[in-house]
């Protein structure tokens, strides 16, 4: 085991700092979301390669998430936090200048790769800045929204870029704010202790990466073959660390009931708010003829209340529960998307509501799977939540694009079966987090 780090008192600063690179490394995955006819113009791009271009710092990114928390464990969560920023700033240096698809492609692998190392390790450092209960409760629930955020800010920025054509600014952007992250990192987080002794699951690792990347890249647009290679890769990791004695994943880490259901809500939460994004970014500039900056800053008020919601949620959880919060962050979340799949004049109601149900969603679910997780595995449990985070928008749009394809209604028809969605999941977790007794209601047994 790791011995334990020096507690830092300037918590304050220290998750200002670790929330802010959290939502840097989610916005990274948007920051060219609204660019993308710029980027392919300027690249002279398929819609092959810009499929590619846009998916894949997601893909490295959740395939290596895994992998990425375990090291955390093993060698020290302020050091991989380090390294994965040092990556991070170098591949996003590397994308600015980029002048031909295999280069910018090369840099986005890359960026993902670092940010694979950075979040879990960030997330796992919590606990080193918040060793009481609760109050490590009301910063992982504050945790649980800042990834909307960072998906929030990354498309507001790729909306003013691309409206003055400086697309490549977003990544010099995203240099800057993380050589000022590893520099404060350097003053605010204390350092590890000794390293494990523990060995790393290579083959588990192998697999995991593997098969996480394989089934994302099929679920993307790629071919069924890739899913279908992605979904046995997978199902041979659960195997080997079934047997091996030093799993990546310990298999009893998701025996508990309320930690598998926490999630899978994050999966569809992540899922719910990247198809909004998506629908309602192509309804207003193909429907509506907004430009990509006015585009981008409808979404601002859903940038707001997600942030005032992930800052109350904490407070919300040690009073009623994270069942309760979840269950109701659930239902609210699918009336707000039942409201905006309307497209019409109660729009911009459910794109106050949607956010509210969402981040009280991330912030109960985020607290349920990490709760009761022993302190040498927290790394790995933020690579879980974290991984749950990205496949969830590459499950959602696969499944969501074809119900609209083909339909005169398609926008709204796959929005509202994903309000539908979140009203059965809400009521389904009411039933399978039902209490037994207060400890399993306040969830610190999960």
């Amino acid at each position: 085991m790791i011995s334990q780090p020096v507690v830092s008192r300037r918590t304050g600063p220290a998750f200002a700092l670790l929330g802010a690179v959290q939502a840097m490394l989610i916005s990274g995955i948007t920051v060219l979301n609204v660019a993308l006819p710029a980027v392919q113009e300027e690249l002279s791009l398929t819609h092959g390669e810009l499929a590619l271009v846009a998916s894949g710092y997601g893909l490295s990114f959740s395939g290596l998430l895994l992998l990425g928390g375990r090291l955390a464990d093993l060698y020290g969560r302020r050091r991989l936090f380090l390294i994965g920023l040092a990556v991070f700033a170098a591949a996003s240096a590397g994308a600015a200048p980029a002048g031909t698809f295999e280069l910018l492609l090369a840099a986005r692998f890359a960026q993902g790769a670092g940010a694979a190392l950075t979040a879990p390790a960030a997330m796992a450092l919590l606990r080193t800045v918040f060793p009481d209960p609760a109050s490590h409760t009301r910063a992982i629930a504050a945790w649980g929204g800042l990834s909307g955020i960072g998906a929030t800010v990354g498309t507001l920025l790729s909306g003013l870029f691309a409206q003055w054509g400086l697309w490549r600014w977003a990544f010099v952007l995203l240099v800057a704010a993380s050589l000022a992250a590893f520099a404060a990192a350097l003053r605010l987080i204390p350092a590890d202790g000794s390293r494990s002794e523990a060995r790393l699951d290579v083959a588990g690792a192998v697999l995991a990466t593997a098969g996480m990347s394989a089934l994302s890249y099929g679920l993307l647009d790629g071919p069924a073959a890739a899913t279908i290679i992605g979904g046995l890769l997978l199902l041979a990791f659960v195997a080997v660390e079934a047997r091996t004695s030093e799993p990546l994943v310990p298999l009893s880490l998701f025996a508990s009931r309320p930690r598998a259901v926490g999630t899978a809500a994050i999966v569809l939460g992540s899922a719910g708010m990247a198809s909004g994004f998506f629908f309602l970014s192509l309804h207003f500039q193909q429907d509506r003829g907004l430009s990509p900056l006015l585009t981008s800053a409808v979404f601002l008020p859903f940038s707001v209340v997600l942030m005032a919601t992930g800052a109350a949620a904490g407070r919300l959880i040690n009073r009623f529960g994270p069942r309760n919060v979840l269950i109701t962050g659930l239902f609210a979340a699918g009336i707000g998307l039942a409201l905006v799949a309307r497209l019409d004049a109660a729009l911009p109601l459910g794109l106050l509501i949607m956010p509210l149900g969402i981040g009280l969603t991330f912030a109960a679910a985020t607290v349920t799977v990490v709760s009761g997780v022993p302190d040498a595995q927290a790394g790995l449990a933020g690579g879980v939540a974290n991984t749950a985070m990205e496949v969830g928008p590459t499950i959602g749009l696969a499944v969501l694009v074809t119900l609209a394809t083909g339909r005169p209604d398609g926008y709204g028809f796959a929005l509202g079966a994903a309000a539908l969605t979140f009203v059965l999941t809400s009521a389904a977790a009411a039933a399978l987090l039902r209490p037994h007794n207060r400890t399993n209601t306040q969830g610190e047994h999960p």
